[in-house]
């Protein structure tokens, strides 16, 4: 009897452990966070592309929540990616704008970052793809020893990146803290100033260009591209633009495999559809679009190995995976590659106008797609988020604090990402080229008078620049084509004051508490 009593008694502890253990493991999920890179909003057949067929990424919405309104806080990619590391509207620091591929580290070091928010919960980090947000402490850095600070200083345990865009030098990748592939005897050097070394230019040789430039990318020749910058040295060390996407997706697919056991975060920076646009030579031609088009599907393929690498890991039903871009899109950004000459009724914009660079709708709201098998039941979602809640949110999922002073603009909307609420911001400010020009509340926008182009000729899209206040209801006019402000003029005021307020202020609209 007693024997039964006991173990009856172990059982229910067995079930309790087990239970518990479930009950951990669900809310630890493995996190994967993909970038693409000038993506937009119209590229993706499950947002309403016909022209591409992205069955990969259509399979990852229909298992999860496809949002249709969720945003990039800026324009372009440098000040987007430092508000997804930070919590913190890129605006409110200065040096955030673009950077060119030798500029100094411009993520604090001692602050939360998202990572660090993974690695405090115990979790394995890691970056592979793209940075573009600076290495070291200055732009005069020796590439052939150690580079630091960089990504391990704000949180990943691993990286694997290059240090700006392809279309930027130097065209090499870093293992940590250090070049893959660099010899002693053959110094890389970096200068963005003056022509440095013997290589020779697109500029002066554009006979031996195989992808011509259309403005600009006319300095050192890498692989027969010109690229922004001049660079010489490391001959053995530059890389091969048909395999960029291919060489990220091994070291991706190496880390999951090597984390089997222990919960990870893995910041997976794609380099697709971003200039100059190489995709490898199985996907060349494939869409009928160029090579833009192409890049795109092999975007769409590259999600699909992932998904298959964590299916063989027995990964899939445990893994958050939030798929987004960092801006939106560019047809000519640099280079004739065909995308705008066999654009073919694509429309990457979607129903909107602007795209990259611009401070209408197009350039910051983005497929924004978030699946967790075990946790997240698929549908659709309208509510108004921004990419960095990512951090607070993720915060909240782990039960971290984030310190006062940290992360500031970063919202806790973990409810709206695991689609439990479609309550999300009350006011995003979004922020074109430069300036933080809109403001984004419920259903209205508005854009304050801003000098400038109101069409950028050199990449055919509309600036959002206007010498007159712009106001647009959203909910009924998404394409921002019916100007509201002399109608309401009492909502332009409140508006272009709230803006103005937390832009000179430096404070965020909405304060929500900590975790």
């Amino acid at each position: 009897m007693k024997n039964n009593t006991l173990l009856k008694t172990i059982n229910i502890l067995l079930l309790f452990v087990g239970l518990t253990s479930v009950s951990y493991a669900q809310q630890r999920p493995n996190v994967i966070y993909i970038y693409a890179d000038d993506l937009g909003y119209g590229d993706l057949s499950c947002y309403g592309a016909t022209k591409l067929h992205t069955p990969n990424l259509d399979k990852l919405a229909k298992s999860g929540i496809r949002f249709t309104n969720a945003h990039a806080t800026s324009a372009t990619c440098t000040p987007s990616r430092f508000a997804l590391m930070t919590g913190k509207y890129p605006w409110r620091k200065t040096g955030t704008g673009i950077l060119p591929g030798n500029a100094a580290l411009i993520i604090p070091t001692d602050k939360t970052t998202l990572p660090q928010v993974f690695k405090r919960a115990g979790y394995a980090t890691a970056i592979v793809g793209k940075w573009h947000l600076g290495l070291g402490d200055s732009v005069n850095k020796n590439w052939n020893g150690e580079i630091k600070p960089g990504p391990n200083e704000v949180g990943f345990d691993y990286s694997f990146i290059f240090p700006a865009t392809a279309d930027r030098v130097p065209t090499v990748f870093l293992e940590n803290h250090r070049v893959v592939a660099s010899d002693a005897n053959d110094p890389i050097a970096v200068d963005y100033s003056k022509k440095i070394g013997n290589d020779p230019t697109g500029k002066e040789h554009p006979e031996l260009l195989k992808l011509k430039s259309s403005q600009g990318h006319d300095n050192t020749i890498v692989n027969g591209i010109g690229r922004i910058g001049y660079m010489s040295g490391g001959y053995q060390a530059r890389w091969v633009d048909e395999e960029v996407s291919s060489t990220f997706l091994f070291k991706v697919e190496q880390f999951i495999t090597d984390h089997r056991q222990k919960p990870f975060f893995l910041y997976y920076a794609l380099t697709e559809p971003h200039v100059p646009r190489m995709p490898a030579t199985r996907f060349k031609g494939t869409s009928g679009l160029g090579y833009r088009g192409d890049d795109i599907l092999q975007l769409d393929w590259t999600i699909g190995q992932l998904m298959k690498t964590l299916e063989l890991n027995g990964m899939t039903k445990n893994t958050l995976i939030i798929f987004t871009s960092d801006n939106g899109p560019v047809l000519d950004d640099g280079y004739q590659d065909g995308a705008v000459t066999l654009l073919s009724g694509h429309t990457p914009w979607g129903p909107m106008r602007g795209g990259k660079y611009s401070a209408l709708e197009a350039g910051t709201r983005l497929p924004f797609i978030v699946s967790w098998p075990a946790q997240v039941k698929p549908g659709v979602s309208d509510a108004l988020f921004s990419q960095m809640d990512i951090l607070a949110s993720m915060a909240h999922l782990l039960n971290q604090k984030v310190p006062n002073g940290d992360a500031e603009d970063s919202q806790d909307h973990l409810d709206v990402l695991l689609g439990k609420s479609k309550q999300g911001r009350s006011t995003l400010i979004e922020q074109g080229s430069t300036d933080p020009t809109a403001i984004i509340k419920g259903d209205w926008k508005y854009i304050k008078p801003h000098p400038g182009v109101a069409y950028m000729k050199d990449v055919g899209i509309e600036s959002g620049n206007s010498p007159s206040p712009q106001l647009y209801n959203l909910k009924d006019d998404i394409g921002e084509k019916n100007n509201l402000a002399n109608t309401y003029p009492d909502k332009v005021k409140e508006l272009d004051q709230l803006l103005q307020h937390e832009i000179k202020l430096g404070i965020p609209g909405v304060v929500t508490p900590k975790n």
